[in-house]
């Protein structure tokens, strides 16, 4: 049983790569170098890591695509995005794929560190079960909140992690408003405008993956937030 924070770091950039990985073993953490995004997907399928930062301007496999493969077979592990450009649309690109940061170069140590933190603080803390119930019954979907399925008619769907802590607090709240602000600062740890369209992509997820029962919705209540509306 490994007893430190495990970190995956994918970065092409061969000095700026072992100054990071030589930072971040220096406050403690178990830090997994690679410099290619071939190379990164295999070190992921062979260790359990707690955390992934890539960047994405990389050969063989960009940090995009890399994302999407460490979703495919792990949707929960937290990523962070080391990039360059600073275009909107790559912001939002990330975000789609499930980041749960972006860092535009350069940038300093510390500030990759109280990144890392707060990441880690929100998975450990946000993202705790332990005061919510195992299982909601929304409609005729049984949602497990702790195993993050959904289940209808004998028919499992696994949600992301992201995708579970939404619908878990608008469960948790249902027929009741949920407030936009406050939603992403319990999820996402910021309201700013890129990870506020990040949150409205999991909303059209979830309706979309909510559609197996039509009686189930979530409203939007314009300007202030999103309403999870089940039959009583």
């Amino acid at each position: 049983m490994k007893d430190k924070i495990r970190i995956l770091l994918v970065e092409d950039d061969a000095n700026l790569s072992m100054v990071l990985k030589d930072y971040l073993e220096m406050l403690g953490y178990d830090t997994v170098l690679r410099n290619d995004g071939v190379a990164g997907l295999e070190a992921f399928m062979g260790f359990d890591f707690d955390l992934c930062i890539l960047d994405v301007m990389m050969p063989k496999k960009d940090g995009f695509q890399l994302a999407q493969e460490i979703r495919e077979i792990n949707p929960s592990v937290p990523l962070i995005f080391l990039t360059a450009k600073t275009l909107k649309e790559d912001r939002i690109t990330g975000f789609k794929l499930g980041c749960d940061d972006y860092i535009t170069k350069p940038f300093s140590t510390e500030e990759l560190s109280l990144r890392i933190k707060a990441i880690l603080k929100r998975c450990e803390v946000q993202y705790s079960y332990k005061k919510l119930p195992d299982t909601y019954q929304l409609g005729s979907i049984t949602f497990d909140h702790k195993n993050m399925i959904l289940i209808h008619n004998k028919e499992e769907y696994t949600l992301t992690r992201k995708e579970a802590a939404l619908l878990g607090l608008l469960a948790a709240n249902k027929n009741q408003l949920v407030e936009r602000d406050y939603a992403l600062e319990k999820i996402w740890g910021s309201s700013d405008y890129f990870i506020g369209r990040s949150m409205d992509v999991f909303i059209a997820k979830l309706r979309k993956i909510l559609k197996m029962d039509p009686t189930i919705q979530i409203i939007n209540v314009h300007g202030t937030g999103f309403k999870l509306a089940i039959p009583e």
